[in-house]
Parts: C-alpha cells; sequence; structure tokens
C-alpha cells in the first residue's frame, strides 16, 4: 500500500551527507537535556528559501543548508535560552505537516511503547550518521511526530 503524503515524514534519509560538521551544529551534544521531550520541529515550504528569509527577518534565526538538498537547519536562540532549533525543508506534497521530533534514551523501546499505546510506526528506525537514530510515527488522531535516540557513533 503507497503511504500517503501526510505519512511520508521528512527528508529522504538515504541522501544524508557523510560529513557530519553540520550535523553537530544543528543538533549539539546532550547537555543533561531531558528525555522524551520535543527537541526539534520541521517546517515543509513550497517555497524554503523564501520561508528561510520570513525566519531570518522575522525572528533572529540563523539557517545552514544540508548539502546539497533543499533543508536548512534553524538554529533559533542560543542554547542557554529556552526553546528548540529546527528545520525548514522542500515539502514532499502540499498536505505534509509541520513535524516534532521527540528525544528519547532507548528508540527501540520508545517504538515498542508507542505502538502498544495505539501508535503506528510509519517509517522505521533509520541511522543519521554522527547523530542517531531516527523514526517517524502517527499517534491515534494520525499527527506525525519523529523520535531521535542520539548517538554519535550512528553510521
Amino acid at each position: 500500500m503507497a503511504q500517503s503524503t501526510r505519512e511520508i515524514a521528512a527528508f529522504n534519509l538515504s541522501e544524508i551527507p557523510k560529513t557530519a560538521t553540520i550535523l553537530y551544529w544543528a543538533f549539539p551534544a546532550k547537555n543533561n537535556r531531558m528525555s522524551n521531550r520535543v527537541t526539534y520541529f520541521e517546517i515543509p515550504s513550497a517555497n524554503p528559501d523564501a520561508n528561510r528569509q520570513f525566519y531570518e527577518k522575522a525572528f533572529g534565526w540563523q539557517f545552514r543548508q544540508w548539502g546539497a538538498q533543499e533543508y536548512w537547519f534553524a538554529h533559533t536562540g542560543s542554547d542557554g535560552e529556552q526553546g528548540i532549533n529546527g528545520a525548514v525543508m522542500k515539502e514532499l506534497g502540499p498536505q505534509q505537516p509541520v513535524i516534532n521530533t521527540i528525544t528519547v534514551d532507548d528508540i527501540d523501546s520508545s517504538l515498542r511503547q508507542i505502538e502498544a499505546a495505539g501508535g503506528k510506526i510509519i517509517k522505521p528506525k533509520k541511522s543519521i550518521p554522527a547523530v542517531g537514530w531516527l523514526a517517524f510515527f502517527t499517534d491515534p488522531d494520525d499527527n506525525i511526530f519523529g523520535v531521535l535516540q542520539e548517538d554519535r557513533k550512528a553510521l
């Protein structure tokens, strides 16, 4: 069964560059960060360059493009301030929602808990080199979330 645009989450993980320099900027090392909290967002856009410029001008966010992909990491404030960082990305379709990602200590355990609680895994666990393990799920209302287990040694 083909997945709808609403079910397709985030960027194409197979196209992730092997260099990790920008990943450390986008995903700083865990510094006593609480697990099971929303720690990242993705804003899909028909015109990500214009949308990126909007957030730069309106809120002072800083952006860095990830390789050649139409994916820009957003640094939304200083590391000592409340808030999370995220990205502006080329939308995969007009119905693609904003996606929030939750950082967890153990992604395998979290995926089992998500399914036991009534969620549905829509993208299984995949490695993001030098960042960790990422999967996507829907809650019972069909909202899409990511779950990320940080692991700098992930390949």
